[in-house]
């Protein structure tokens, strides 16, 4: 079990264009060679968009897209014809194959924070994709599970209540990421506290288990070693 805490990500982002964002991987100028990926996993950014704020027009390839909004709403728009707008509780895939250009912006009146994770696929090219899974923010307690196949994985949501229990999923690769509240994580003896932006990295993970502190929302991914 590797920990990483919320303080540890890369800044990023530009703050003057009311854009923040921070970096789990290494990322842009953010260079470490010790720290590119984690299974299938090659990015994890925590964004903070101010009203009227986004990315421009921008290109994507061989990266499997995944985002997961926390406050507010976020306007999408890609070149292959999809415009959506992706709210809290909802799970927004884009594949973006053998390429694909989007839009992300912030066009609320209030702030934007969304977690967003690229994977690398397990065969490169293709056509690109999209999906949205609408879904309520959901009772406490609920668990959702949501698999990207192409990368061999599979992203499960958890809310646990304070005091509760929740398994973490076996899997060669475990990567978990705490939205919001406070959690334990035990695997194989070890005990670790979590907060809001930690994440912990787990390998052969079996048996593991999370149990919220206070009112929690976390999201785990089960990723699976290529042949």
């Amino acid at each position: 079990m590797s920990l990483h805490r919320a303080g540890d990500r890369y800044p990023g982002g530009d703050p003057a264009a009311g854009i923040e964002t921070r970096h789990a991987f290494s990322f842009g100028p953010h260079y470490d060679p010790g720290n590119v990926r984690f299974g299938a996993l090659v990015a994890c950014n925590e964004e903070r968009l101010a009203p009227g704020a986004g990315f421009d027009e921008h290109p994507h390839s061989h990266t499997e897209i995944v985002t997961w909004v926390v406050e507010g709403e976020l306007t999408h728009r890609d070149s292959a014809g999809h415009a959506t707008v992706v709210r809290p509780g909802d799970v927004q895939h884009l594949s973006s194959a053998g390429g694909v250009r989007h839009v992300e912006r912030n066009d609320g009146a209030a702030p934007l924070v969304f977690v967003q994770m690229w994977l690398a696929p397990l065969e490169p090219g293709g056509e690109p994709s999209y999906g949205l899974v609408r879904r309520p923010a959901g009772e406490a307690g609920e668990a959702v599970s949501y698999a990207v196949p192409a990368a061999g994985a599979v992203l499960h949501v958890r809310r646990p209540q304070a005091g509760q229990r929740a398994a973490v999923p076996d899997g060669d690769f475990v990567y978990v990421h705490v939205v919001r509240g406070e959690v334990r994580l035990t695997c194989a003896g070890e005990v670790a506290g979590l907060s809001a932006g930690d994440a912990a990295r787990l390998t052969g993970a079996r048996g593991a288990e999370l149990t919220a502190v206070t009112a929690a929302e976390v999201l785990i991914w089960r990723m699976t070693r290529p042949d």
